[in-house]
């Protein structure tokens, strides 16, 4: 009787929930159908491809067709796992990611604390101004500038090398370079850009959390490390997850566009090489199973770093 009675009850709260559901989109119906857009878009463009997935599986061919392909099982996984490539492709995908963020990741935040601890707000603004406009520069002309400014013949920075005695180096034909110049112009370019979110949130903090740690005696690095770190701390909790999210995610069209025979050893990552082979070669199966191999890795980092950040700082998307 007791369980007959539990399953009625909730049976009828279910009834309940529906309803005042169903009323709720009644009355407000017109956001509703707003929200049909942005749905059909997602729907079409993003879960509509996912048919083409099992591609991956398959020996595809264009001429038969997606459903008239044979399929293969897991060959094109395999195949990827045992290339020579492999362990290559993988290193300089999650090293640049890697470095990226241990270094490109915090520097957004502390140029945003120092840019709201400014006291002068003509020269904070001029601050902002010069360290936004960089995110402005194209991809196509930001890896020309590169280009110019670190030739081996008439570079600036080869010329200034050269003036202290010592010999031009070739920095975009090197692989040892190729991180360190692609990260560093990263940072570059998109430092004051990222800044803009972390500004906002430190907009929002107390300023009474301030003058009580002022009176308290607290220096100025203190009330940092006290007020400001830990009234912004959700919000670098869940850009931190977001940018973890497309970890094995790198700028394609910037290393494509850096890459060369001579930096090959460095700049050869995933995404380039889904390009070159499945793209150029028209192998499509085989580098749809290593694209989804990448996403799968994305995903796996996501779920984890999103439950760490959960429990730990109580923060999440989810």
């Amino acid at each position: 009787m007791n369980n007959t009675a539990n399953t009625a009850g909730a049976s009828s709260r279910s009834k309940s929930r529906r309803s005042s559901l169903f009323k709720s989109m009644s009355s407000r119906y017109d956001l509703y159908l707003m929200l049909l857009i942005p749905l059909t878009w997602y729907l079409v463009f993003h879960y509509g491809p996912l048919y083409g997935l099992q591609i991956a599986f398959k020996n595809f061919s264009p001429a038969k067709g997606i459903s008239g392909s044979a399929w293969v099982g897991f060959d094109h996984f395999q195949r990827f796992i045992e290339s020579y490539y492999f362990w290559r492709l993988l290193w300089n995908t999650i090293s640049i990611n890697l470095f990226s963020l241990l270094f490109a990741f915090p520097i957004p935040i502390l140029l945003a604390l120092l840019i709201t601890e400014i006291r002068n707000k003509a020269f904070s603004k001029i601050v902002q101004n010069i360290t936004y406009i960089p995110h402005f520069i194209s991809i196509v002309v930001m890896v020309g500038m590169l280009m110019l400014f670190l030739s081996q013949r008439g570079g600036p920075v080869n010329t200034i090398i050269e003036a202290f005695g010592g010999a031009p180096v070739r920095f975009l034909d090197s692989a040892a370079w190729f991180k360190s110049i692609f990260i560093g112009s990263n940072i570059w370019q998109n430092m004051g850009w990222q800044s803009i979110i972390y500004i906002a949130a430190l907009s929002g903090v107390n300023p009474q959390l301030y003058e009580a740690a002022k009176m308290d005696g607290a220096s100025r690095l203190r009330r940092i490390w006290h007020v400001s770190i830990p009234g912004i701390l959700p919000v670098i909790v869940i850009l931190l997850i977001l940018d973890v999210g497309h970890f094995m995610n790198v700028g394609f069209e910037k290393i494509l566009l850096m890459q060369n025979n001579l930096n090959l050893e460095s700049s050869d990552v995933i995404s380039t090489f889904v390009y070159s082979t499945g793209i150029l070669k028209g192998e499509y199966s085989y580098t749809a199973a290593i694209g989804l191999f990448n996403s799968i890795i994305n995903l796996a980092l996501l779920l984890l770093v999103n439950r760490f950040a959960r429990k730990k700082a109580e923060t999440s998307l989810w």
